[in-house]
């Protein structure tokens, strides 16, 4: 059975670490098995996957064009399926579909499992997604879905009402109620219903042919070209509550979508991240990202994260609001992991005639490079702070080390690598200072080396 991992989020719940590309999946605040490293859900839940056996080449993301780098960066080569924009879980799982159909050769009638990629929980949670393929063709339903077993009344989450269990055991769904109220959600547990963890199993025909019916996209080019046919509506309302039979599996074990910073907070091995500093303060966490302390004195039940991207101080029980709080900022993302390395904005400025100034902080991965690239509307001035390394300006190759500093004119073309990893300062001054503003050329070391034979591959 192939499995398919939705990747979504705006970043805003768990802001100023989260942001359009680094969404909460990707923050690296989890205790990792060997306690060496923090690692991120994406990591925790690749881990699991390898873990119950499922091969790599039966998994994809389905994510945005943004997260497609990040994602490779923290879990290496994996299938990712491009979202040309954000339109909500209907037109990504169909996408994924078609995908799956026309460029892997899936057939109609095997199953396929849907899942998100940002939910913390058991080992065995993919091994019960796995048993999906069999219920669904045991069961003859349409689709088979995963339902947690709730463990307290709550209105964070939709319900699936089952129906009595039949004679072979399997509890067929009579309706879903979505996000219910305290009291509603009491009265649902007592009849059974369990938590929607938006895990779904079906066949690839049993979409297909919606889609047909409904006039949209059936192929993945056609999808690719016309992806705002496609309503921008969650894959719960347009597909399953549409469907005459559906069975659902129970889930007993541990699942949290870990959405606030309280939840969050209560997997983190230690109460401190970065340059911390707590005392007597009480059920607080800090998470620091910036190159100066923070500290937390007398606090309780606080959440404070400092970042690039801003600060926040909040109380943990109302961390559930913050999405409301923060929607208005529009900052672009100060903080970005990429496949070479990460990078954090130092300051931005505009001057008085328009021109504008970017300073980051790079840091380049050891055996990695940037691609051989130009701009047409910025100059860049690199500044090494540590490690050594080679550049190549239109052509000529150069060793650079700690204290050297490169010019890259307006046009010209140019890559840097290292070896033993490398920190350096990149001041940006140009008309427009977008991420649009870059025409590669090539994207390996290798490539470079073989269209410009002087420069030594080793």
């Amino acid at each position: 059975m192939r499995l398919v991992m939705l990747s979504g989020g705006s970043g805003k719940r768990l802001w100023p670490m989260s942001n359009d590309v680094r969404s909460k999946q990707f923050l690296r605040v989890l205790p990792s098995p060997t306690g060496a490293d923090l690692e991120s859900m994406l990591q925790r839940v690749w881990r699991q996957i390898g873990d119950c056996g499922l091969a790599p080449n039966q998994v994809y993301v389905c994510a945005s064009k943004a997260q497609t780098e990040i994602i490779h960066a923290q879990i290496g080569e994996i299938g990712v399926i491009e979202e040309p924009e954000r339109r909500d879980t209907f037109a990504a799982i169909s996408l994924s579909i078609l995908y799956l159909v026309d460029r892997c050769g899936m057939a109609p009638d095997e199953p396929v499992a849907v899942c998100p990629v940002d939910h913390f929980v058991d080992d065995h949670y993919f091994q019960e997604i796995q048993r999906l393929g069999t219920i669904l063709k045991d069961s003859g339903a349409d689709m088979a879905l995963m339902g947690v077993e709730p463990t307290e009344p709550t209105s964070k989450f939709g319900y699936i009402v089952p129906l009595a269990t039949g004679a072979d055991g399997l509890l067929q769904v009579r309706r879903f109620v979505e996000k219910p109220a305290l009291e509603a959600a009491q009265r649902l547990i007592q009849e059974g219903a369990l938590w929607n963890c938006g895990v779904f199993c079906f066949l690839p025909q049993t979409l297909l042919a919606l889609l047909k019916a409904r006039g949209l996209p059936t192929t993945y080019e056609h999808a690719c070209e016309d992806f705002h046919a496609f309503p921008k509506r969650s894959f719960d309302y347009e597909v399953v509550e549409q469907l005459q039979s559906i069975v659902v599996h129970p889930y007993r074990g541990m699942w949290s979508d870990l959405g606030t910073w309280s939840s969050l907070s209560e997997q983190m091995e230690s109460e401190g991240v970065g340059q911390a500093i707590l005392s007597q303060s009480e059920g607080t966490h800090v998470v620091n990202e910036l190159g100066i302390p923070v500290v937390a004195l007398g606090l309780r039940n606080m959440m404070v994260v400092a970042t690039p991207d801003g600060i926040l101080a909040a109380d943990k029980q109302m961390s559930a609001s913050l999405k409301e709080v923060v929607g208005p900022i529009q900052n672009r993302p100060m903080f970005e992991e990429r496949l070479w390395g990460t990078y954090r904005v130092i300051d931005y400025q505009k001057l008085v005639d328009d021109t504008e100034v970017l300073t980051k902080c790079i840091d380049l991965h050891p055996g990695r490079n940037l691609s051989y690239h130009r701009h047409a509307w910025r100059e860049e001035i690199w500044t090494v702070i540590q490690g050594e390394g080679e550049v190549i300006l239109d052509g000529r190759w150069h060793r650079v080390r700690a204290g050297d500093v490169v010019r890259v004119d307006q046009g010209t073309w140019h890559a840097i690598r290292t070896r033993s990893g490398m920190q350096f300062i990149e001041v940006q001054r140009g008309s427009q200072l977008v991420e649009e503003d870059i025409e590669r050329k090539y994207l390996t070391w290798h490539e470079m080396v073989a269209a410009m034979p002087e420069i030594p591959l080793s």
